[in-house]
């Protein structure tokens, strides 16, 4: 934010799109709940872009600044993330003004709304300077604006499109009997909502689904997006990046090289596949966890289920159907063909070699899947 912005927003004072703070406490529960709250009212309110300036006296606008700052970016940016739903896109940044540094955090104006605090389930807006609850004619009027409420149409902040593997784009559409070229191609990203475009700026900026499946290097703007194995029989460790195929394939790859041939490694690739397909991408600091010991194989899926049991299908129409759909659209191999069915016949492989174990921990808001290790399928 330059200067001139900054001085107009402190002038005109605070407003349904702009909020003044003293300080923020994030060591504490209940200022976490508060930075969610006034992240959430400022979103959801009309009027574009919404700003949170930090240093600055709210009644008086006495400029204090933010000298002692105990917090940082990464912590704002998770409390966001883990306690809006959908996650709000933010950007943060400090602006030196009279001497002293402020903090502002840039609330964009998303396409997700409305958004909702997951602390207590309330959808929260600002009327005037004050933040109140929405009454049941604004939510209706938000739901009826924005119908395609899912996570993986979420714009992601400071993203390229020039770093969107275009091929891959124009391939997904080639396999949907669509013919791109440079004149359509950008109209039918935004249509499929790989892209989207910031009403402020007008700059382009990739979706987390677009990110997701259609960009090599999205660890750099979403970190999460992982799958970490941990090899406790050889004692390395393993970061798997990427777009969601590529993680795929360089995991198989992975479990065909160290594992014994006789160890039911589909088994074990089809809970992997499960997970990068259906977990949940709004957990923005856990990635998927792969840990490989002696006896016991667990894997760990960010996002635990509200219906989970053997007698229903697994995962699919739960989470994700975006990033499903354009998965299957671009596996030629047919390797996602009938993951998410039913996780549950995974048992039979390991029948007589020991139990295979779910565990859906609405806890610790994860599931975790328990294999036989690799000591029950001697050479």
């Amino acid at each position: 934010m330059d200067l001139k912005k900054l001085k107009f927003l402190l002038k005109n004072g605070e407003g349904t799109k702009v909020d003044f703070k003293f300080k923020i406490d994030l060591l504490t529960e209940s200022g976490r709940k508060e930075l969610a709250k006034d992240v959430c009212s400022i979103a959801n309110s009309k009027g574009g872009r919404g700003y949170l300036i930090i240093g600055v006296e709210d009644k008086t606008r006495n400029i204090i600044g933010i000298e002692n700052m105990d917090y940082t970016e990464e912590q704002i940016q998770q409390i966001v993330s883990s306690r809006c739903d959908p996650p709000v896109p933010i950007d943060i940044e400090t602006v030196t003004h009279e001497n002293k540094k402020l903090l502002i955090i840039n609330i964009y104006d998303g396409p997700q709304k409305p958004y909702q605090s997951r602390d207590n389930g309330a959808f929260y807006i600002r009327r005037g300077s004050t933040t109140d609850i929405m009454r049941k004619q604004e939510l209706v009027s938000a739901f009826q604006n924005n119908l395609s409420l899912n996570i993986e149409a979420c714009p992601i902040v400071k993203t390229d499109i020039n770093h969107l593997d275009l091929k891959m784009v124009d391939k997904y559409f080639y396999n949907q009997g669509i013919i791109v070229n440079d004149s359509n191609r950008l109209k039918l990203m935004e249509n499929a909502s790989i892209i989207t475009q910031d009403k402020e700026s007008n700059d382009y900026l990739i979706t987390l689904g677009g990110l997701l499946v259609f960009c090599k290097i999205n660890n750099v703007y979403i970190p999460h997006n992982m799958i970490k194995i941990v090899n406790s029989n050889s004692g390395h460790s393993k970061f798997i990046t990427g777009d969601l195929l590529t993680m795929l394939n360089l995991t198989e790859k992975y479990f065909l090289e160290e594992f014994p041939k006789r160890y039911p490694v589909n088994a074990l690739f089809e809970v992997v596949k499960n997970a990068v397909l259906f977990r949940d991408y709004a957990i923005f600091n856990r990635e998927i966890e792969v840990i490989i010991r002696y006896s016991r194989i667990y894997i760990i899926i960010p996002g635990a289920f509200s219906k989970f049991s053997e007698g229903n299908y697994f995962l699919q129409g739960k989470r994700n159907m975006w990033i499903y759909e354009k998965l299957l659209t671009l596996d030629e191999e047919k390797k996602l063909y009938n993951t998410g069915n039913n996780i549950f016949h995974i048992k039979k492989p390991f029948m007589g070699k020991g139990k295979v174990i779910f565990v859906n921990s609405i806890r610790e808001n994860c599931l975790k899947v328990i294999l036989p290790g690799i000591s029950r399928f001697p050479e």
